[in-house]
């Protein structure tokens, strides 16, 4: 008997109060939970975060296809350079396209240099390897702009990003003390929106750290063919030298 009263009560309470009461005691959200809707809610702070871990992931995205037509470029001229270096018997038989190439440049100039004092071979050619070592490194070194910056956007992306997330949370708690509720619609969607900062760093960091390796793979199999163009172009000096026809391929 003593339910029948209660559930005969409750639905009178039911039917008396108004629906906008019923709203009030419902837990609202107080905006859209979409990734649009939480970035445009976010802090300042937060918001700052996003827009340069944003920034930062276009910045990986456009190295990667610029480094990747440079590097290209920059294989296939290496691999028909070794080639034509691979096959010439002496310098004097170089097409000329290849005579200009920097690599042959560099003998050349230390040809000119080394006038007068090329019957001293074993002097001649620590000189030359020298110069070649040197340039593969200039080469090398070249190949790397823009290259570290990768590496700076992996390496630091993913604190930016916990950097924007705990001062999200931060607010969250202090609105939590505000508000003096633990209800999860209040407090759900500052938290949401500092996660976000957190997957943003991801999102920024993890594309970076890849095309870096990657990059940096590349780079490597890139110097190993120009050693190889230098070590082609030593021999073809030797050649000459054993001849006694290195002055004349100036």
């Amino acid at each position: 008997m003593t339910n029948y009263r209660i559930c005969v009560a409750l639905a009178i309470i039911g039917v008396l109060m108004p629906s906008t009461a019923i709203a009030a005691v419902t837990p609202q959200l107080p905006h859209a939970m979409s990734v649009g809707g939480m970035f445009a809610q976010a802090d300042w702070v937060v918001k700052l975060v996003m827009i340069g871990l944003i920034l930062a992931s276009v910045a990986t995205w456009t190295v990667l296809i610029a480094k990747h037509l440079e590097l290209a470029r920059a294989r296939r001229r290496a691999a028909t350079l070794y080639r034509q270096l691979a096959d010439a018997p002496a310098l004097a038989d170089l097409p000329d396209p290849v005579r200009a190439d920097p690599l042959v440049h560099e003998v050349r100039a230390e040809l000119d240099q080394s006038a007068g004092a090329l019957d001293d071979a074993e002097g001649f050619k620590e000189r030359l390897i020298s110069r070649l070592d040197r340039h593969e490194a200039a080469q090398a070194r070249r190949m790397t702009k823009g290259i570290t910056i990768l590496a700076t956007i992996g390496a630091t992306a993913p604190f930016v990003g916990l950097f924007g997330t705990v001062w999200g949370i931060m607010n969250s708690f202090i609105g939590i003390a505000e508000k003096q509720t633990t209800n999860l619609a209040v407090v759900a969607p500052g938290i949401a929106e500092a996660l976000l900062a957190t997957a943003l760093g991801l999102v920024a960091a993890i594309p970076a750290v890849v095309i870096y390796n990657h990059f940096a793979r590349q780079i490597a199999a890139h110097r190993a063919l120009i050693a190889d163009s230098a070590a082609a172009l030593l021999r073809i000096v030797s050649r000459d030298l054993s001849r006694g026809t290195i002055a004349g391929a100036r």
